[in-house]
């Protein structure tokens, strides 16, 4: 089960601890933090994997939107004080299935069962992070009419919307690394790895 920073408020300026108390500033993060609660009563064999800003080359996720748009405009506005670490579905994945395999023959009482914060490494906002994908896609050949200086930052105020966005979705990761021996990738190299899938896909 992976929910999302949306399980805090964003009061804390460091990254966030497992330990540290949920205080969801949405409905929707109110019904992941249900989920996995519940989750967590009804099975003592659980893992519960918090991530957050999830980019892959299928389904519908920032980076695309950036994608779309940069091909269509001469500039961009983008968020410069909400951050966090983009985080690959397929680092995910790799995470997810390494704990399994680790933890398949372990009993109710092996303290390694429970709650984790699963990220990329490393840290940006959303305008540092288009930035490097309008870099990225120039380099790599692929059509946009945007330069990474015609990204302009902008605030939250500036862009409201009508559910809350958590300012700070960064996550301690130490307890997963330690637990699992998992090495997690500076965030530049899983949006590198889906830029490039999404070119090896454009010149099929």
């Amino acid at each position: 089960m992976i929910p999302s920073p949306v399980d805090y408020d964003s009061r804390k300026e460091t990254a966030y601890e497992e330990g540290d108390p949920p205080n969801p500033l949405s409905t929707y993060g109110r019904s992941k933090l249900a989920g996995e609660r519940a989750v967590a009563e009804a099975c003592a064999r659980h893992l519960n994997l918090r991530t957050s800003w999830v980019v892959g080359a299928h389904g519908t996720n920032f980076l695309k939107t950036i994608l779309r748009l940069a091909a269509e405009r001469d500039s961009l506005r983008v968020l410069a004080d909400q951050h966090g670490a983009p985080t690959g579905a397929a680092l995910i994945a790799y995470v997810t299935a390494r704990a399994l395999e680790t933890l398949v023959q372990a009993s109710e009482s092996d303290a390694r069962w429970g709650l984790y914060h699963l990220a990329a490494g490393g840290e940006t906002t959303w305008h540092g992070y288009a930035r490097h994908v309008i870099g990225q896609v120039r380099k790599l050949g692929m059509a946009v009419k945007v330069t990474p200086d015609a990204v302009a930052p902008i605030t939250t105020a500036e862009y409201p919307t009508p559910a809350k966005r958590p300012a700070n979705s960064l996550f301690c990761t130490a307890r997963l690394r330690g637990a699992f021996a998992v090495e997690l990738p500076d965030w530049r190299q899983c949006v590198d790895r889906v830029l490039d899938q999404l070119r090896a896909q454009e010149q099929r």
